[in-house]
């Protein structure tokens, strides 16, 4: 490094050249620092929202890239990463200099960036991560930037406003963590997923930060106790190894909680260990070790090396009981599984030996097969969603070979993974060599066997109701829209003239109508050949439609029967001290309804009304409470508030709730959606009800859902 001039270059970049300088010649060096001159050249005087000069961005982001031991040409297109979109560069002017590699990587990152996720329309939406894909695609490593960048701007958005902290946040949780989960990057994902969370949820964040830091010391002490132990065992059996604590980061501790209802001290791998040896063969005999220290934890043995995970994790787990009578969970891997689990791709950098895990390219071919399912307007955002998320299951072949399917998946998902044909003609299939049925549910070390009848005509339309797998689906939807593609146009077609004829309007009014398009393009831009071939597919009727112009007649005609924002009632609805007549408000904080125990709160406002155990009302002093009673309440209705948690994203638990209200005459004023994981939402639904009776027949009725977790009463606040 004769030529270069370490102290003359910022801290950053020097950290960039001493990581990387053992495996690149002086001249490949210089292309780094020649990128960063360019890049500080172009960004000039450029300001973060935080005051700092625009180029430490850049710098980060290839330091971050380094860190990943990605080549030089990514470590160059992160210090580009901006300067085509922000400066009066050209993306010529970067491939003159610096190559096509660099110059194609930087514009697969401009055209991610152009459009915001978080803030697109669904349609939006779909399109960008369509673009993310064919980039992806293209050049793995315009991805592996972007998560880069991505966590770079999430480490430093103190200086942002609130509102786009969060979109921020919702968008690098629904994305770019499960992103750099498939890729297996999990020293990126894991940072990805905390810093999100402590915006998204920052109450939750704050809650358990203070849980772990007020039991770290103790923590810490066990830990200490546990490691001393186990490397007093493996030193003696002649073991070469390296030990440390391994920490639960704060996301996957609430994601444990809040999906199981688990206190935090019933979270299994609070304290945790992983050993780190030389060989395959040492992580199995190191295990038998353990085991002979402390007693394993039926169920709580995972062998990740024989069987990988779907983006080629290997890794030994077990979970055992200590001496101190509480859970401790270990990982046991070599130093090349080691580096595989924190630096996934990028650990076998495809543009430096030649391949990728076998597991992840057939992610990828997955990803390809939802692209052109997507184009034909046959799949959708949340399956491109669920196949970034969803966790898997191995399941064995007659032959011992092990295939990786999406978890929930049915027989029939296993057939048609196999080959499309073997779909076409499933028969039954046999599971550990007993014949289940269609809807029987994978479970991992499954051996599955699939029959097959060469004569039939192919799938059954009923086959859809027990394909869980998105890409199952789509290839059952493909065979009848090749199959029957002029009967479903033309079945679509009638669809849309009877809705037209009940709503008396013409079906090219229908077909244009805001409500027509959101209901059945969704997340896709379909042409009306697709659309009609969507009606005919059976997924939507006539019904549906119609239904879509009465809701908002309906909504037009009541909307001066329903008081929807005023907080006051008519004069005979609550009798203060026996008296009517007297104005009150309803407290949004616990929002009352005829049948709950009331009471009244006087205030310089006038007298709210309350009920009686709502812990707003505890520390009112006894002078400032009124007795208040419920009067005639017969031809009023009062809002009140219900979460629902669901596993279900695909939007059919909402379509099910919609329905019920209708059917029901339940006005629903307001659905507000959180988002807690890919399959996991909080719906928070503003509904109008008579009575507490009526409210608590709703809750029960919407509890029993398929795929609904638990409803509960909330206030207004």
């Amino acid at each position: 490094m004769s030529k270069i001039r370490l102290t003359a270059l910022p801290r950053e970049l020097r950290k960039i050249i001493n990581m990387i300088y053992k495996n690149y010649s002086e001249e490949e060096l210089m292309r780094v620092i020649d990128a960063y001159e360019y890049a500080k050249l172009y960004h000039g005087s450029q300001k973060r929202k935080s005051g700092e000069p625009y180029i430490i961005h850049p710098l980060n982001v290839a330091l971050i890239l380094a860190e990943l031991n990605l080549d030089i040409i990514s470590i160059q297109a992160g210090l580009l990463h901006d300067v085509a979109e922000d400066t009066t560069a050209s993306l010529q002017d970067i491939e003159d200099y610096f190559g096509k590699d660099v110059a194609k990587i930087v514009d697969g990152v401009t055209k991610i960036e152009k459009l915001n996720i978080a803030q697109s329309s669904l349609d939006k939406k779909a399109e960008t991560v369509r673009k993310m894909f064919l980039a992806m695609a293209e050049d793995i490593r315009v991805i592996l930037v972007k998560l880069a960048d991505r966590l770079h701007n999430l480490r430093t958005m103190d200086s942002m406003p609130e509102n786009k902290q969060k979109e921020k946040a919702k968008e690098t949780l629904q994305i770019y963590a499960p992103l750099a989960h498939r890729l297996g990057i999990h020293a990126i994902k894991w940072q990805l997923e905390d810093l999100a969370f402590k915006y998204l949820y920052p109450e939750e964040y704050k809650k358990i930060a203070a849980i772990v830091d007020r039991k770290r010391i103790d923590r810490e002490f066990i830990s200490e106790e546990y490691k001393s132990m186990l490397q007093l065992t493996l030193s003696r059996h002649g073991i070469n190894f390296e030990i440390s604590g391994r920490q639960k980061h704060f996301y996957s501790i609430w994601r444990k909680m809040d999906n199981f209802f688990k206190p935090i001290d019933e979270i299994y791998d609070m304290i945790a260990l992983r050993v780190i040896t030389s060989t395959e063969k040492e992580c199995y005999y190191v295990m038998g070790l353990v085991h002979n220290l402390w007693k394993p934890i039926p169920g709580r043995v995972k062998d990740y090396i024989a069987t990988p995970k779907s983006n080629g994790y290997r890794s030994l787990h077990t979970s055992v009981i200590t001496h101190r009578g509480e859970a401790l969970e270990i990982q046991i891997r070599s130093k090349e599984m080691h580096q595989e689990a924190e630096f996934g791709l990028a650990a076998h950098w495809i543009y430096k030996e030649g391949k990728i895990s076998k597991y992840q390219q057939d992610w990828l071919e997955r990803l390809k097969e939802w692209h052109m399912d997507y184009k034909q307007g046959i799949s959708g955002l949340v399956e491109f969603q669920k196949e970034l998320g969803i966790e898997d299951v191995y399941i064995f072949t007659p032959k011992g070979e092990v295939k990786h399917m999406p978890k929930g998946s049915t027989t029939i998902d296993f057939a048609y993974s196999v080959h499309t044909e073997i779909g076409h003609h499933f028969a039954g299939a046999k599971v550990n060599g007993n014949i289940e049925s269609l809807d029987y549910e994978l479970k991992n070390g499954d051996m599955v066997e699939i029959i097959v009848n060469k004569n039939s005509n192919g799938p059954s339309r009923d086959w859809l109701k027990y394909a869980k797998s998105s890409s199952t689906r789509a290839k059952i939807k493909r065979f009848f829209r090749e199959k029957y593609n002029i009967e479903l146009q033309e079945k679509g077609k009638e669809i849309l003239r009877q809705a037209s004829k009940k709503l008396q309007i013409s079906m090219e009014e229908i077909s244009s109508s805001p409500e027509f398009v959101a209901l059945i393009s969704k997340d896709n831009i379909l042409k009306p050949k697709d659309i009609l071939l969507k009606l005919g597919e059976g997924e939507y009727s006539a019904e549906d439609i119609v239904a879509l112009f009465d809701v908002k007649e309906e909504e037009e005609e009541k909307i001066e029967d329903i008081p929807v924002k005023k907080s006051k009632r008519p004069k005979n609805t609550v009798m203060v001290n026996g008296q009517s007549g007297i104005f009150v408000k309803i407290a949004k904080c616990c929002s009352p309804v005829p049948g709950d125990p009331i009471i009244g709160v006087l205030s310089p406002k006038g007298i709210t009304v309350h009920i009686q155990n709502c812990p707003n009302v505890k520390n009112i002093v006894q002078g400032e409470m009124v007795e208040v009673n419920w009067g005639d309440t017969t031809s009023e209705t009062y809002p009140v508030s219900i979460l629902l948690e669901t596993n279900d994203a695909s939007g059919s638990v909402l379509k099910e709730i919609l329905k019920r209200a209708k059917d029901k005459s339940v006005k629903i004023d307001e659905v507000n959606t959180k988002f807690n994981g890919w399959d996991n939402l909080t719906y928070r639904i503003r509904i109008y009800v008579r009575s507490s009776s009526q409210l608590l027949e709703i809750i029960e009725n919407w509890g029993k859902i398929n795929g609904v977790l638990r409803t509960y009463r909330v206030g207004e606040n």
